[in-house]
């Protein structure tokens, strides 16, 4: 088991991307109900999501908050 010791927004814009994959930043946040800046704000690493977005982004993916802010790797 990783673990790391502090939130990185590098770490998780790059997880971000990659679970997102093909679809558009756009359809994306229609589809999980986050507006498209605040987005876009996660991936080009300004912001960090707030509590209630890592658990509406970790119960769309399937995956636990851990997974997302890379406490853990699985």
């Amino acid at each position: 088991m990783k673990i790391n010791e502090e939130f990185s927004r590098e770490r998780f814009s790059l997880t971000l991307k990659e679970l997102i994959g093909d679809k558009s930043i756009l359809s994306f946040s229609k589809i999980v109900g986050i507006p498209q800046t605040t987005i876009n704000s996660w991936i080009i690493k300004t912001t960090s999501p707030s509590v209630e977005h890592l658990f509406r982004l970790a119960k769309h993916f399937d995956c636990s908050v851990d997974y997302l802010v890379e406490l853990k790797d699985y």
